[in-house]
């Protein structure tokens, strides 16, 4: 029976509880790991939570005690190391606070080019075919990110506590600011903070009773000599 058929027989996701290791570098200066265990696992892909939040789209890198027989390459090592790219995420809230439901596809043993210089770029799958000993961008292509700004977009000052937080939830740095517009997908906010396009962050509301996460798109300074953030809600929509 060929290594193809025996794939079949096991696409359904299996329920194994395997200890992973997820490491994500939201900027070129910036990176994460966290420990987790998979919920559910395929030679393809797999499920699993994090504390953090990513977006659909995202890299991720993985190392997991894998089974053999649900290996595509590197039977022999104790650890299996493969890229991930991020294809739903959900939400879910706790009484430890915001847990991400995440499923990723498997996407090979090495990244594409465009990570070093875009760790940020977000990619959705271009082919069926699977070849994991090759470089990612050869089943991957980039998205497109949707304009949200074609929505209307609000001149609203709206008070916002906008915060980074590590693994844990804890709060390492943050800052009260207001919107200069925002829309039911984004907004653009002041800043004091020196946070690099492709962080994400926590935004809470008093006024409006809410707290979303949300990715920096870009950053830039203005005539006015104040930095403003460009970010994209990315878990939920605002309440305009």
């Amino acid at each position: 029976m060929s290594e193809q058929r025996n794939w079949k027989r096991i696409r359904d996701r299996l329920a194994l509880q395997l200890p992973v290791r997820v490491r994500c570098r939201e900027s070129p200066d910036y990176e994460w790991t966290e420990m987790t265990r998979l919920m559910n696992v395929t030679p393809f892909g797999a499920g699993f939570s994090l504390k953090r939040p990513t977006e659909k789209g995202r890299l991720l890198h993985m190392t997991i005690p894998m089974p053999r027989q649900l290996r595509v390459f590197d039977h022999v090592e104790d650890q299996y190391r493969i890229w991930a790219v991020v294809r739903h995420v959900k939400p879910e809230i706790t009484a430890q606070g915001t847990t991400f439901i995440v499923g990723v596809a498997f996407i090979g043993k090495r990244a594409p080019d465009s990570y070093q210089e875009e760790p940020w770029r977000c990619y959705d799958i271009a082919t069926s075919t699977f070849n994991p000993s090759s470089a990612g961008e050869q089943i991957l292509k980039p998205t497109v990110l949707e304009d949200r700004r074609r929505e209307t977009r609000h001149h609203i000052a709206v008070d916002m506590q906008l915060e980074l937080v590590d693994e844990n939830g804890v709060v390492v740095a943050s800052e009260q600011t207001v919107t200069e517009d925002i829309s039911s997908h984004g907004a653009t906010l002041f800043t004091t903070l020196d946070v690099q396009q492709g962080r994400f962050v926590r935004l809470r509301s008093e006024q409006y009773r809410i707290t979303v996460h949300a990715a920096i798109r870009s950053r830039h300074i203005a005539a006015d000599g104040i930095a403003r953030l460009h970010v994209e809600f990315i878990d939920k929509q605002w309440p305009l």
